[in-house]
Formats: structure tokens, sequence, C-alpha cells
């Protein structure tokens, strides 16, 4: 009797343990069904309020005058600010409002949502919202920036608000640290007119929970600038981009395009030089004349070699029989480089002494005036700064 009863305790246990993880795998069952239904409503949520941007977005690209993109534009802009407020919505792509600039950092946490509208003139309207997830409070916030009522300059010196922006488009974000508060590069790109366009690098932070642009950052020589601008030729384009690799800021050098055309922006274009910005202790120092390399390349590529008489082998379908080779520089006097070995010799053409050494002598002239010392300050693009004049040398008696 007493191994029954103890028979029965063990089973009556096992009973309860096994009721108890039934129990439990059920409440698992209905959470994860739970949240599949509460994103699947949430995405939906999202994809209806996309597909209506969308319509109001088309329907402001179809604006035939000014007067109806301004009241077209104000209804997308209240729309988007709506939907941009909403949990969760900073991680929803938007990828069929391609006229809308949906820039992330890359650490997730603030994503820049930026557009334009071209006026009939040809000048542009920019707006700009910036969204944010607290990290400590657990909270989405938005930002909009917005231009004042005062008249603002081309190219402030100040920290500015968020409602008293400057406009611009924005297209890639770099996070930094300046000290122990979180900072963000915005490169960006304003189209001025019919003659020129502009570039520029600012700088994104947070007191609480409002969005601020400028920091005294970027060192240039003895200067110190809270952002840069690079005013160049509506005629050409001006690289500025982070270089991943080198972890800096690579750009365009701009020269104006004869020297009676000093401070002309509108003539300035690149000269096929580069400068960077590189990030030390805080601080983004301004490197002259960097050697720009494009990124990793493939290590293996396809040629059609040809043999020791020039000629290509083909197979039996008649296609070119391909090889793979390393990417790299052959000595093509190596026998066995892919080109079978063959010497070169470049042949060179008979040149004039005389008319070498006049075009050298033109040549040394125009380095003259177009390495000046402050060819490369990003000062000269401002023409809101105190310039520093020297003073006039006294006349001896």
């Amino acid at each position: 009797m007493t191994i029954l009863r103890y028979c029965s305790t063990d089973f009556a246990l096992q009973s309860t343990k096994q009721t108890r993880m039934i129990r439990i795998l059920w409440l698992l069952i209905l959470i994860l069904i739970s949240t599949l239904f509460a994103y699947t409503q949430e995405h939906t949520s999202f994809a209806d309020a996309e597909n209506e941007l969308e319509t109001l977005l088309n329907s402001l690209r179809d604006a035939a005058n000014d007067a109806e993109k301004k009241e077209r534009n104000e209804v997308f802009r209240a729309k988007m600010e709506e939907v941009l407020s909403r949990e969760s919505s900073l991680s929803y792509p938007f990828s069929r409002l391609t006229t809308v600039g949906f820039i992330p950092s890359p650490d997730k946490l603030v994503r820049v949502v930026n557009w334009n509208v071209e006026q009939d003139d040809k000048t542009q309207k920019y707006f700009c919202f910036i969204q944010r997830y607290d990290e400590k409070k657990k909270e989405l916030q938005l930002n909009e920036f917005t231009k004042g009522n005062d008249v603002m300059p081309l190219r402030p010196t100040e920290i500015l608000q968020s409602n008293q922006w400057y406009g611009a488009l924005y297209y890639q974000i770099i996070p930094f640290e300046k000290g122990n508060r979180d900072m963000y590069l915005l490169l960006g790109w304003d189209g001025l007119g019919t003659t020129s366009n502009m570039k520029m690098i600012d700088v994104l932070y947070f007191s609480g929970t409002l969005a601020k642009l400028g920091s005294p950052v970027f060192k240039v020589g003895s200067e110190t600038f809270k952002r840069v601008f690079y005013e160049h030729s509506e005629k050409t384009t001006m690289t500025l981009r982070y270089d991943d690799k080198y972890e800096r800021i690579l750009f365009d050098h701009l020269s104006p395009e004869s020297k009676n055309l000093v401070g002309h922006y509108s003539y300035y274009v690149p000269d096929l030089s580069y400068d960077a910005f590189e990030l030390k202790n805080g601080k983004w120092y301004l490197k002259e004349d960097v050697i720009a390399v494009n990124g990793k390349t493939s290590e293996k590529i396809e040629v059609i070699p040809v043999d020791k008489n020039g000629e290509i082998k083909y197979d039996e379908n008649g296609d070119p029989i391909k090889k793979r080779i390393k990417n790299k520089w052959e000595n093509p006097s190596n026998p066995n480089a892919p080109a079978g070995g063959n010497n070169h010799e470049a042949a060179l053409p008979e040149v004039d002494p005389s008319k070498e050494a006049k075009k050298e002598k033109q040549t040394k002239e125009k380095r003259k005036w177009f390495q000046k010392k402050d060819k490369r300050d990003p000062s000269n693009q401002y023409p809101y700064s105190d310039w520093k004049k020297s003073k006039p040398k006294k006349k001896k008696r």
C-alpha cells in the first residue's frame, strides 16, 4: 500500500508539472500571436499612411505654380508631421516617397527627413524634420527645422535654433563624439539659383529634446568655424562625402576659373586636388592636398588574354576564352603577364625647346596668383565674416 501511495503521489506531481508547462506554452503562443497581430496592424497603418503621403506628394510635384506648390506642400507637411510623430515610425522606410530623403544615422538613433520644392524662378524652398530616439527616456522625439521671420544671412556663422534654419537638402549623416556629447555631421546641398550651387558641412546635436545646428569643431589653421560652406559654379559638381576607409570628410578643392574671378563663386570649379577634414579629439582638422582613393575593389577580374602573336583563343562555341587574374598592376615586360610579355616603348613627340621654355614661364606666372596663402581657407566663402585688412605701408620720405 505504501508503494502504491508513493507512485500515486509521484504521478500527481508529474501531471501537475505537465499541466504548468502546457499553460506556459499556451501563454507564450498567445503572446507571440498578439505581438504579430500588433505588428501587422502597425505595419498596415504605416502602409496606409504612406499611400496617403504618396498621393499628396504626387499632387505637390504636379503643381503648376508657386501658389499651388505652397498650398499643396502645407497639406503634405502637416500629414508628414503627424506620421513621423507616431511611435515606431523611425524604423519604417517610406520607400515609395522617392523625392523625399530619409537619411538614417549609422547608430539608428537619428533620422533626417528632408525635401525641396523648386520655385518658378529656379530657387529652392526646403523642409526638414529630425527624428530622434532618446535611449534614456525611451521615447521618440520630433523636431522641425524652419526659417524664421528675420532675414537670414546666406552663410550663418552662429549656433542656430530649429527656427533659424538656412535651408538645405542633407544627404549624409556621420556620428562623432565631442567630449561626452553625441554629435552628428550633416553633409548637405543647396541649389542657390541659376548660376551657382553650394555644399555645406554642419553639426547637429541635441540640448534636452531640442535640435540645434552648429558647433566650433572645424579647425582651419588657427581659425575655428561652426560650419563650412563651399559655393561653386552651377555648371559643375563638387564631391563632398565621408570616406569610411580613412574616416574623414573628403572634398574637391575649389578654385576660380581665372585670377580676375577670385571671390565670384559662381565661377569656382574643382581643380583636381582634394582636401579633407579629419577627426581628432572631438574636432575636425583641415588637411590639404590629400590623396583620394577609390574604395575596395575586387581581388580578381576576368580578362581575355592574347597569345604571343597577339591572337585571341576561342572555345568550341566561338566565345573568347576568359581568364581570371589578380586585380593588380602587372609589368608589361613580364613574360607571365596576361598581355603576353610584350615590351612597349612610348613614342614621344619632338619638342621645340623655345616653345617649352615659354610655356613653363606662363605656367609659373599662373601659379603665383593660383597658390595664394588663403586659397584653401573656408572663410573665403563667408561674405558675412569680419575680413582682416592689411594696414597700408607708409611711404619713405
